[in-house]
């Protein structure tokens, strides 16, 4: 088994948090330091720590679904003691989110210590929906509309195709659904800044099928068997 895949199966971090740890020389195996990200490890007969304490797999995988308020934070560790999402989760394992939702947007938040689900949601490749709910500054145009749908030039890269449609307008502050798979650093923020929309409220409504449902903001539930179910099939 690869070492980062073993690293998010013990609920250390999601796999690409595991790949930074290897990669910043802090994981060790039978007390030597391996920064090799395709290295391989036997749990059964290797023994391997993350800075200098010993990890095992989680003894009951966990899924969670947080209605996300704003105000909180995603990472699991924070320097500035600002709000954590974990701060309202109240279970004996150590979950992590699933991505991110940045600190001025609230809704849907998954978090699990399953790595290998995190991975399969997070990556690009496998284009798992998610839909937000803004409001935006301003009416956008039809030809504003299609460049959103087709991808715009953000930075450094190109997003991939999105849907965007205006759900009810309240003077010029029109209520809008955008639904993306990826899930770049504030991304829909500056997708609609790209065609001079700037978001006012960004909430997520739903991940997949996975939807936030009657929900109320700072709350949260497991996930059924269901849910799961589809979740890991995705």
């Amino acid at each position: 088994m690869r070492l980062q895949k073993y690293l998010a199966q013990c609920g250390v971090a999601s796999r690409r948090k595991s790949e930074e740890l290897i990669e910043a020389g802090k994981v060790k195996v039978n007390n030597r330091i391996v920064t090799e990200m395709g290295f391989k490890v036997d749990p059964d007969k290797d023994k391997i720590s993350v800075e200098g304490k010993e990890v095992k797999p989680a003894e009951e995988m966990v899924y969670i679904l947080l209605n996300k308020p704003t105000g909180y934070i995603t990472t699991v560790s924070e320097q500035f003691q600002r709000k954590k999402v974990t701060d309202l989760i109240n279970v004996p394992q150590r979950i992590f989110p699933v991505g991110r939702l940045d600190y001025d947007t609230s809704g849907l938040l998954l978090l699990t210590n399953d790595g290998d689900l995190t991975y399969r949601l997070t990556h690009p490749r496998f284009k798992v929906d998610k839909k937000y709910i803004s409001k935006i500054k301003g009416i956008p145009t039809k030809e504003e509309i299609a460049a959103f749908k087709r991808g715009l030039q953000i930075e450094d890269y190109v997003t991939a195709p999105a849907d965007f449609k205006i759900v009810k307008i309240e003077g010029k502050e029109p209520l809008v659904e955008i639904k993306i798979h990826e899930g770049k650093n504030r991304q829909i923020r500056k997708m609609c800044d790209a065609i001079g929309h700037p978001v006012i409220t960004l909430q997520r409504v739903s991940m997949g099928n996975i939807t936030l449902g009657n929900l109320k903001i700072g709350e949260w539930r497991f996930l059924s068997q269901k849910e799961i179910k589809y979740l890991k099939k995705l």
